[in-house]
């Protein structure tokens, strides 16, 4: 039965094809039955009548608005030459249906005010074949209107229905394609978001084992505690940078670092200070105050101000040069966090701060921008007056979830 359905959905037009065959074999018969009582004129237009209305069944879903056409011609004929209706004007009935279905509106309302007026029509051309009263001729021409009408409703709510369908197959397309846009967005943004990461902690883990292995290979000989304890620093150094990759890299491998019990929760305010003490081991003097009460800090917010201060240090690091010394300020307003990272240094080119760095260097400053803009906060950076460098930043505060 299944391959039946699908036959005809197939071939709508040898269906159609079959119905109009049908539709002319019954009217065949009937002229055939009625001949001897037909007139000269109707004997002559009946068979080109019949035919026509034929084809309207056969082609009405291949040319629908033409089919009307030549049903609306056919109808004319008929009242013309006085060929009386036969089982062909059941065509009629069709092509409304269809056109109300599928073919244009104006098709549609023509089609309408056609079967609004046929009954009347026929009434009218040939008013001895239902003798009566006017209220009984009225009946008639009502009861003769409906299944056109109906015809008419039915395939103009088949014509709504498939409207309402194709916008939402429509709407479904789109939000499929937003979908996968925002995905893309997501994607791209993750990719950022670790590239930034990296670079932070690649950036400060690195440039604090490559002091301190400097520092231990110039005392190796003169001073054996020292290199040791510059050992140890690298090593617990390098365990803190690949606890945290992993915890970066674990974003890309669903579940693995969960699963493994090597996830590690990212740095907050609270490790800043942590932050400072590493630093301090290494040979860079600074100096960490906290103003105004501590209270709990959105998480994105926590994550920017560590990252801000750990770059701002790796820089002193880098460009600071010699007996180098920084300061850290957080200060908690009522309304935000305030950094406020200085050293006193002779800093780097301030070339290499600005976005995209004049050699495209700067990466780090660039991230800096970018995290403070995530939160909502503003970002400050460039030399001291009297040399050095200072970073400031504001960061607003929410309450926490």
């Amino acid at each position: 039965m299944q391959r039946l359905y699908d036959f005809i959905r197939r071939h709508p037009t040898g269906v159609d094809g079959f119905w109009a065959v049908f539709l002319l074999g019954i009217s065949g018969m009937t002229i055939v039955a009625g001949g001897a009582g037909r007139g000269g004129g109707e004997r002559f237009a009946v068979v080109p009548v019949v035919v026509g209305l034929s084809v309207v069944v056969a082609l009405r879903r291949r040319a629908p608005e033409k089919m009307l056409l030549l049903a609306i011609a056919m109808g004319v004929a008929q009242l013309i030459f006085g060929v009386r209706p036969t089982t062909a004007n059941f065509a009629m009935l069709v092509i409304t249906f269809t056109v109300a279905t599928v073919g244009e509106r104006w098709a549609s309302r023509l089609a309408l005010t056609c079967s609004l007026c046929a009954a009347g029509l026929s009434q009218l051309r040939w008013p001895n074949q239902d003798p009566g009263s006017w209220a009984q001729k009225l009946f008639i021409v009502i009861v003769m209107t409906v299944p056109f009408v109906l015809a008419w409703v039915l395939g103009d709510s088949m014509r709504t229905r498939r409207a309402y369908f194709d916008q939402l197959e429509e709407r479904a397309a789109r939000l499929e394609r937003e979908r996968e846009a925002q995905s893309k967005v997501a994607v791209a943004a993750e990719r950022a978001r670790i590239a930034r990461e990296l670079h932070d902690v690649v950036a400060h883990n690195v440039s604090v084992m490559v002091v301190q292995a400097d520092g231990a290979a110039y005392v190796m000989e003169a001073a054996p505690d020292q290199a040791r304890q510059a050992l140890e620093t690298i090593s617990s150094t390098g365990r803190q940078a690949l606890a945290e990759m992993r915890r970066l890299l674990g974003v890309l491998r669903t579940g693995d670092a969960r699963e493994s019990g090597e996830y590690v929760p990212q740095p907050d305010v609270q490790q800043i200070e942590d932050l400072v003490d590493q630093v301090v081991q290494s040979g860079l003097a600074v100096d960490f105050k906290i103003e105004g009460t501590p209270r709990p800090l959105p998480s994105g917010v926590e994550l920017t101000a560590y990252r801000i201060v750990q770059e701002a240090l790796t820089n002193t690091r880098k460009h600071g040069g010699p007996n180098a010394g920084a300061s850290v300020r957080l200060v908690y307003f009522d309304d935000g966090l305030g950094l406020l990272v200085e050293d006193d240094g002779r800093g780097a080119a301030h070339e290499l701060y600005e976005d995209g760095g004049a050699d495209g260097a700067g990466h780090g400053m660039i991230g800096m921008r970018e995290r403070v803009g995530m939160v909502g906060g503003t970002l400050d950076a460039g030399p001291r007056p009297g040399g050095g460098f200072r970073i400031s930043a504001l960061l607003p505060l929410k309450p926490a979830n």
